[in-house]
């Protein structure tokens, strides 16, 4: 089974995962829960709710990645009841009439991206509505596995806001995307970073974005060990693999040749040429080869990448 980022597995009748990795460790999928059964009921649980919930009920998911130096969850294949994968999940969607306002929604948006030459066929949905978890308010979440593609849809995004046809965030919806990420700058700088970005809009009142995950997998498996938290200034030396998961920024620095990125606040943060301030986990493998992690826990707190000129 091919296993992705952005893919969801349940386990049981009571638990839902993200994955947060390609392929599989020790034939265990990398994850975090998102959603837990209770009390009959399903709720979406953020990384403190989950980590206390595993520790009390499921110890067994909480897990050590020597290769990434990092505790996460994990969930070994066999465990696996249910695999949702983004671009199944969408195109079931596109085919099937609704009457919920959330689908109808990525429906019509989804017939426009197409209609402007945004090819479906490398698109899946993510989040709440790939695992049926949606509510009335729900953003949607797309996924793109080409990286292409990615970009057509990103400048396909900007013509379509010239055109009236969905609309740039307003204050309020940066205000609140801010405070969801927990950034670690200002709101005029995170606004500004995000601006240019041109991977999220409002579409009929409701916001939708979209994230870059690469078709073929390409894992890095040198092991890592963390050194600490650093903070460094360094220009961007190749941009190619900003909007990737992991986002990849080369730098020039006397020591450090990388920034990797795993979470979404920062992905296509810089560009070539750009002078950033980066704050995150060093990490140096086996060849003596360091890079700066940012994102080494899901809300990244503390850490972060801020364009400087």
């Amino acid at each position: 089974m091919n296993y992705r980022a952005k893919d969801f597995v349940q386990v049981g009748w009571d638990l839902l995962f993200a994955l947060v990795a390609d392929g599989l460790e020790q034939e265990k999928i990398l994850c975090f829960l998102r959603y837990a059964k209770v009390n009959g009921l399903w709720q979406k649980v953020d990384t403190d709710q989950a980590n206390r919930f595993l520790n009390r009920f499921y110890p067994e998911f909480l897990h050590y990645s020597e290769q990434l130096d990092a505790h996460l969850h994990a969930v070994h294949v066999d465990f696996v009841q249910r695999h949702f994968q983004p671009a199944v999940v969408l195109q079931r969607l596109m085919n099937t009439p609704t009457v919920d306002p959330v689908l109808q929604d990525l429906q019509t948006l989804c017939s426009l991206l197409q209609a402007n030459h945004v090819p479906l066929q490398q698109m899946g949905v993510t989040g709440s509505i790939l695992v049926g978890m949606q509510k009335h308010t729900s953003d949607i979440d797309l996924v793109c596995y080409d990286r292409a593609s990615f970009h057509q849809a990103r400048n396909i995004i900007q013509f379509l806001i010239s055109k009236d046809l969905c609309q740039a965030l307003n204050d309020v919806d940066w205000l609140s995307a801010y405070q969801r990420r927990a950034c670690d700058f200002g709101l005029d700088d995170y606004i500004w970073h995000e601006q240019r970005k041109y991977n999220k809009a409002i579409f009929n009142q409701r916001k939708f974005d979209f994230s870059l995950v690469m078709s073929t997998i390409v894992k890095d498996k040198r092991p890592f060990r963390k050194l600490g938290l650093v903070r460094i200034q360094a220009e961007v030396l190749v941009d190619e693999y900003a909007f990737d998961y992991p986002a990849l920024f080369e730098i020039k620095h006397p020591e450090i040749s990388q920034v990797v990125c795993f979470t979404a606040t920062y992905s296509g943060q810089a560009r070539q040429g750009e002078l950033i301030e980066v704050v995150g986990q060093l990490e140096i493998d086996d060849q003596k080869r360091q890079r700066i992690v940012v994102g080494s826990n899901r809300e990244a707190l503390g850490e972060f990448i801020r364009v400087v000129r």
